[in-house]
């Protein structure tokens, strides 16, 4: 590191002056004085100068200043796509010394899943899915080594091409096309999987199902707008809501339906790997406006309600569950069914049991489908205080989901208050807060921060946390320019606070999995939700619930810097190559002691990075890191091609 040159200068200046004391200090004091102040006053402004990035200071202020007006569009990044697979190269100009090289893992490992891991499941108990839950690997069997993406991998089509249409070489699976043939959920077709918006319900397909359900359901207007999507198979009624501005988190575990949400992710459509066992759903209390059950194959009806109970917890006041399939209607259906009618009436008659528990009223059975609406408020379920099947869990267990185990209670409702009397509850108000429409509740202020329900979140806090990630968000397409051109359709943001980031990218060419950690120190992500974003509670200590290459763009704001000290940053990088797509991008926003140690490990992963200023100047120490993963494949013999 060079000297302060302010400091120097200042020296050399003083005992300049020192000289011209001595040499005459009683006629001249006075202007010694004047020449002290004065070259203070030079030095300093030279060495303010020099630092600032337009001296010599700077290296890397000097080199983005050289781009002129886009001073932050780095020229040595190439953020397009090749599909084709010509590798980008890697520029190390900016690294003191070597970094630790990570070797390509074998090939075997291509569709690698940490904590679904198919051998370890199988060491679980199947009672009650637990052997589809998380199981994460112990330290010592962690892989260290980048996953490869297969031969012959392409860039996915972008959307909404790519609802449609998946290339055969990024998820070479055919299982599910002779498995589901009947059931028009996915077709093989020369080099590509065309899902022709078919499933198991929909004979019709997923748009004339959706409008049936509209019938019932505000889906076009945006009341409804966020939704969960249970056993969700390839998600297509996730994929064909989104023409009507309606965002499904879909889920299915991994299993004998081999690859069904690496299908999802490929086509574009929210999705995790994910199960309703034993544990708590990793979203917060009352986050969804509609759940929905095709043929899920979950026992609604058994373990005391207690699937049915976790759906409610997550469910919105006033909002809507839908469950089409066995047993609904079971006297016309049982036969083509094949399945005794005293059990499938049972296990109606179960769920109608709970539904009616739960204050959820039937608004409609026709066909296969049933749809029941959870009341606003807890004064519309007055009658089932007095039920002794009413067990309710306390009220802060309904947001403390990490790992915890479901238990067969009841989700209480908020307090809600009539404008002229606090002691006494609106039978139609809404129990934490009614919700704008969509759009317009993307930017209103969230019930939760409204009644100042999440500390340290205040309005002002809220709006001043827009204002900030609308300017970043604004940087980052200074410095890539294609950012929301539709080239990177699924997003995540691994720190995302109140939705900031997701809110300012906000546009149908792409979705935002908005990530609360579980160690952050405000619980944002109902918020999140109430704005109309999707998001999911993640330790980043462990590995996503997610395939290999399913995300185009990550967004890690302070990731490194909150989990200094918690796990090795390594593991946290090696989980972002192994989720993000060959030629995909890295955004990191940390300090910049924080990102030069990041940047100096991704030397070692294939990926090309350049530091850049804060968009406020280099005097910031907060600095943004970005990235590109070069495109290299599995070829044969286990060893790797960027060919």
């Amino acid at each position: 590191m060079m000297p302060d040159v302010r400091s120097k200068n200042i020296y050399e200046m003083l005992f300049m002056a020192n000289k011209i004391l001595s040499a005459d200090s009683r006629t001249r004091s006075s202007v010694s004085i004047f020449i002290v102040v004065g070259l203070c006053c030079f030095f300093y402004i030279l060495g303010a100068w020099q630092r600032s990035g337009f001296g010599k200071g700077d290296s890397i202020a000097v080199e983005i200043t050289k781009s002129g007006a886009d001073c932050n569009i780095l020229s040595n990044l190439n953020f397009e796509t090749h599909h084709g697979g010509e590798s980008v190269t890697t520029d190390d100009s900016e690294t003191e010394s070597k970094p630790v090289v990570f070797k390509p893992c074998s090939s075997k490992y291509i569709d690698h899943t940490p904590c679904q891991h198919q051998k370890r499941a199988m060491t679980f108990p199947r009672q009650n899915m637990v052997y589809r839950e998380r199981h994460c690997p112990a330290e010592n069997e962690k892989l260290r080594c980048l996953i490869p993406a297969p031969e012959g991998y392409v860039t996915p089509f972008p959307w909404p091409k790519s609802r449609d249409y998946v290339p055969y070489a990024n998820a070479p699976y055919k299982s599910l096309t002779v498995e589901k043939a009947v059931q028009n959920w996915i077709q093989y077709e020369g080099n590509v999987f065309r899902f022709p918006g078919g499933g198991t319900q929909f004979s019709q397909g997923a748009d004339a199902y959706i409008n049936q359900l509209a019938s019932v359901i505000p889906i076009d207007n945006g009341t409804v707008r966020t939704a969960l999507d249970t056993g969700c198979g390839v998600a297509s009624w996730g994929a064909y809501l989104l023409k009507k501005n309606v965002i499904a988190m879909s889920f299915a575990p991994r299993d004998n339906h081999e690859a069904q949400v690496q299908f999802a992710l490929e086509r574009g459509v929210p999705a995790i790997i994910g199960v309703l066992g034993t544990i708590k759903l990793p979203y917060p209390s009352r986050a969804f406006d509609m759940a929905h059950c095709s043929r899920c194959l979950i026992p609604w009806g058994a373990n005391d309600g207690i699937y049915m109970m976790e759906v409610d917890r997550v469910l919105r006041p006033g909002g809507y569950w839908v469950l089409s399939g066995p047993p609904i209607n079971w006297k016309n259906n049982y036969k083509a069914w094949l399945r005794p009618k005293e059990e499938l009436q049972e296990e109606q008659r179960k769920i109608e049991d709970i539904a009616r528990l739960l204050c959820w009223e039937k608004k409609y059975e026709q066909g296969e489908i049933a749809i029941w609406q959870k009341a606003v408020n807890a004064g519309a379920c007055s009658g089932r205080q007095g039920d002794a099947q009413a067990t309710f869990c306390k009220s802060e267990e309904t947001e403390d989901v990490w790992y915890k185990k479901m238990e067969p209670c009841i989700s209480p409702y908020p307090d809600v208050n009539s404008p002229d009397d606090p002691d006494f509850n609106s039978p139609n108000e809404v129990s934490g807060g009614e919700l704008m429409p969509f759009p317009e509740r993307l930017y209103a202020v969230p019930p939760r921060i409204a009644s100042g329900s999440i500390p340290g979140v205040s309005v002002e806090t809220y709006l001043e946390d827009n204002r900030l990630w609308k300017k970043h968000v604004n940087a980052y397409k200074k410095i890539n320019k294609i950012i929301d051109s539709g080239r990177y359709r699924n997003i995540m943001d691994m720190n995302a606070g109140l939705g900031g980031f997701a809110a300012a990218l906000e546009s149908p060419k792409l979705w935002v999995m908005n990530v609360v950690p579980n160690i952050a120190e405000k619980n944002t992500l109902g918020a999140v939700y109430e704005r109309g974003l999707i998001g999911i509670y993640h330790d980043w200590c462990e590995a996503f619930s997610t395939y290999p290459r399913t995300y185009d763009l990550i967004h890690a704001h302070g990731v490194f810097s909150l989990y200094k000290d918690k796990c090795d940053p390594v593991d946290i990088l090696l989980e972002m190559d192994r989720i993000l797509r060959p030629e995909g991008a890295v955004i990191f926003r940390d300090e910049v002691d924080v990102l030069i140690k990041v940047k100096k490990i991704v030397g070692g992963m294939r990926w090309d990075t350049k530091l850049v200023d804060h968009e406020d100047g280099p005097l910031v120490t907060e600095k943004i890191l970005v990235a590109v993963k070069q495109y290299w494949v599995a070829a044969a013999k286990n060893s790797t091609s960027s060919q």
